[in-house]
């Protein structure tokens, strides 16, 4: 028998392929295929926000054909949709690079949508009690964006978030 094929009998050699599945990390597989499926997501979401931007650009022709405000509430409804997907596309980001989701980008990202939905809600003439369901909703989640600020993993451990040390060294508000 040739070397070459010795070489491919040890390699599937029992022996062999026990001390390699021992030296295998499952954790490194695991990481490998979580960057891959949320580079997936990330394109997908990109791709949205780009198309959801063309199609509210787009949407602004329809001023021709109808009323001004029936556009403009289309439009901002539209644009808080596209908000609500940046939101998401931060927090998959913020998973993608720390392997981790931080509380605060979750509950902007449902604020958002709920913001949304309230508006749309208000634009529609929707009964007052859907209304008030949206809006005691969002009460609700701002007292827990509130909490998830003020009593942060970070802030026990000494960790700042870079985005609120820069505002303070540029003088803006915390």
């Amino acid at each position: 028998m040739s070397q070459p094929a010795l070489e491919s009998i040890r390699w599937f050699d029992d022996k062999t392929a026990r001390q390699r599945l021992a030296q295998f990390d499952f954790l490194d597989v695991w990481s490998w295929g979580m960057k891959g499926v949320l580079s997936l997501v990330i394109l997908t979401l990109l791709t949205a926000l780009t198309g959801g931007a063309l199609k509210t650009f787009w949407d602004i022709r329809l001023l021709v054909d109808h009323s001004p405000e029936v556009v403009l509430r289309q439009v901002i409804v539209n644009t808080l949709i596209l908000l609500a997907i940046v939101e998401v596309f931060k927090t998959t980001v913020t998973y993608f690079r720390e392997g981790r989701v931080k509380v605060t980008f979750i509950v902007d990202t449902i604020l958002v949508v709920m913001l949304t939905e309230v508006i749309s809600q208000w634009f529609k003439g929707g009964n007052w009690q859907s209304l008030a369901t949206l809006c005691g909703m969002l009460l609700v989640l701002g007292i827990v964006r509130i909490m998830a600020v003020r009593w942060s993993p970070a802030l026990r451990t000494g960790v700042k978030d870079t985005r609120h040390a820069n505002l303070c060294e540029q003088g803006g508000a915390p």
